[in-house]
Parts: structure tokens; C-alpha cells; sequence
């Protein structure tokens, strides 16, 4: 008898619309998949309409949105909103989260986190969050096993 094989997590993995930048991208990709988890990399400048489309198309595990232009908190707001209010509950049950430079303001910007996460998102990381809360926080919401060394922990 053959042992059940489970898939991979699948991770969605955009910028906001106005971003344009991929590196954060790439890093994160191979991170994500260094970890086990099957990401879909839909890339830069994504369309909100796109982003939520994927969503329901893709069915993710998990959203996750890198942004380093510094207006992820505005696109990101219009975004969360967007895929939130969509009125489809697979939509409205996916986690997700957005991290990088989501302001251009600095140290005066600690209350994006708060108002991020009032909007809808699960996880909020802005400059300066500890690396690892990251792929921990990501382990919490979809329940993924980490990696050790290449196999199954």
C-alpha cells in the first residue's frame, strides 16, 4: 500500500499594482521553495482585478505580496479591500499577508502594520520585522510543515 502523498502548499506571490520591482520577487520564490511550498510567481505590476482572479483560479494556501516601492500601504489597502469584499467565501478565507517598504516615511510609519491588518490582512511585515516571524507566520497560516535540509520535517 502505497503511503498518501500530500501536495505542497500553494503560495500566490505578487507585488501591488504599482510596483514594478521583481528581485523581491525572485528571493522570495526561492525562499518559498527552499521551505516546500509550490509558489506561483504571478510577478510585477499586478492588477488588482488579476491578483484576485488568481486567487480564485489558483485556490492558494496562502497570499503573499512583496512590495518595495514604498506605496504598498496605499495599493495594498485598495487590494485587501478588493479581494475581501469580493463576496466569495474561498476569497474571503485565504490568508494573506504584505511586507517590505510599504511607506517612504520611516520610522513614523509604525501604525501601517496596525491599519493593514484592521483591513484584512493576516500579517503585516514592514522594515525592520524579524526575518524569521516571517516564514513562521506563514507556517501558522497554512499549517505547513517546515523543512529541514532538504527533507520533510
Amino acid at each position: 500500500m502505497r503511503p498518501i502523498q500530500s501536495r505542497a502548499k500553494r503560495i500566490l506571490l505578487s507585488t501591488v499594482s504599482s510596483d514594478s520591482h521583481t528581485w523581491n520577487l525572485v528571493f522570495l520564490q526561492l525562499l518559498l521553495e527552499e521551505r516546500g511550498y509550490e509558489v506561483v510567481n504571478l510577478g510585477p505590476c499586478v492588477p488588482d482585478a488579476e491578483l484576485v482572479e488568481q486567487v480564485r483560479v489558483q485556490r492558494p494556501d496562502a497570499v503573499v505580496i512583496s512590495s518595495v516601492n514604498g506605496h504598498g500601504h496605499i495599493d495594498g489597502r485598495r487590494l485587501i479591500r478588493t479581494l475581501r469584499a469580493d463576496g466569495d467565501p474561498a476569497l474571503a478565507a485565504v490568508p494573506v499577508m504584505i511586507g517590505g517598504k510599504l511607506g517612504i516615511q520611516g520610522a513614523a510609519q509604525s501604525h501601517l502594520a496596525d491599519e493593514l491588518v484592521a483591513e484584512g490582512f493576516d500579517a503585516v511585515f514592514t522594515d525592520g520585522a524579524d526575518p524569521a516571524e516571517f516564514g513562521t507566520a506563514l507556517q501558522r497560516m497554512t499549517g505547513q510543515r517546515p523543512r529541514i535540509a532538504g527533507v520533510a520535517a
